[in-house]
């Protein structure tokens, strides 16, 4: 705040604290006997009268001590405006120490896994178990509490890989992340021609389709989509291009779904945590995501 603004507001406050004061003073005059004080003027039952007794001795020095520690805090701490108090305590300074003692705390606890690879990880229970508490802070908001993901955010606890699932391969996404994009075909394709590939894409996982021609939505799927899902459409782990051939769709795998992923494109990305967790972590998270492949369908 500026020089007037913090004169007013530390005028203010040591008046707010004079007049405490000054009030503390005035309720504590006039301690004579009880029945030389004056009374309110309020009287019950004919004869009890209420007395405008002071406060007691023991009372008045509870509210002096407030004022005094009061006076004090703001001598040690900020609180006059601009004055930085003689201890310099500023939120920034006490965060910077908080997250200080908070990292060596985690370092001490990350130092048994430092340098392992996450074959080692998956075989230590208790690595595993971080590697559960990394990933419910760090990774759940997308792919769920229980990893099995949801439309847009692949399902973890299947054996099903955009990228691939070897534990360098993952260690890769998690650290680096990755960027999918599916292209947009409805204007190249026009309406006729989407609901033919849409038919040929059907059949690619044994189902039946109702419309379009297959023989064209096959032409038009070998002219334009072999390039990432391959000929024979099973997808491209280098490019994380998906499998059509199986059940697992990573955005829904009904019709409308289908035309309107082929119609509009789709793109996804996974963050990178490399920077953000360090090695160690990135480690333990790998090995945890890894061990959820053995999960029940």
């Amino acid at each position: 705040m500026n020089a007037v603004l913090s004169t007013v507001v530390t005028a203010v406050i040591l008046l707010n604290i004079g007049g405490v004061m000054w009030l503390l003073w005035w309720t504590s005059r006039n301690r004579g006997s009880q029945s030389q004080a004056p009374t309110t003027g309020h009287v019950w039952d004919g004869d009890l009268r209420e007395y405008n007794n002071p406060l007691p001795r023991w009372w008045l020095w509870l509210f002096v001590i407030t004022v005094v520690f009061g006076l004090a805090y703001l001598l040690l701490y900020p609180g006059l405006g601009n004055y930085p108090g003689l201890k310099g305590w500023t939120r920034v300074k006490q965060y910077q120490s908080e997250s200080a003692n908070a990292e060596a705390v985690l370092r001490k606890t990350f130092a048994p896994f430092a340098g392992k690879s996450v074959q080692q990880l998956m075989s230590d229970p208790g690595a595993v178990r971080i590697g559960r508490n990394l990933f419910l802070n760090n990774c759940a908001g997308c792919h769920g509490s229980d990893a099995r993901g949801a439309p847009g955010f692949p399902n973890l606890t299947d054996r099903d890989w955009l990228w691939g699932g070897s534990p360098e391969t993952v260690l890769t996404t998690i650290r680096e992340g990755r960027a999918g994009v599916m292209p947009a075909w409805g204007t190249i394709l026009g309406t006729r021609e989407l609901e033919s590939t849409v038919a040929y894409v059907l059949t690619l996982s044994g189902r039946t389709p109702v419309a379009g021609d297959v023989a064209e939505g096959k032409a038009k799927f070998e002219q334009l989509c072999v390039a990432c899902h391959g000929a024979d459409g099973r997808g491209n782990q280098q490019l994380g291009a998906p499998n059509l051939t199986d059940s697992t769709w990573l955005v829904g795998g009904s019709v409308d779904t289908i035309r309107h992923t082929i119609a509009y494109g789709h793109q996804g990305a996974m963050p990178a945590h490399g920077v953000t967790l360090g090695d160690t972590r990135t480690s333990l998270l790998a090995a945890y995501v890894l061990t959820l492949g053995n999960a029940p369908p």
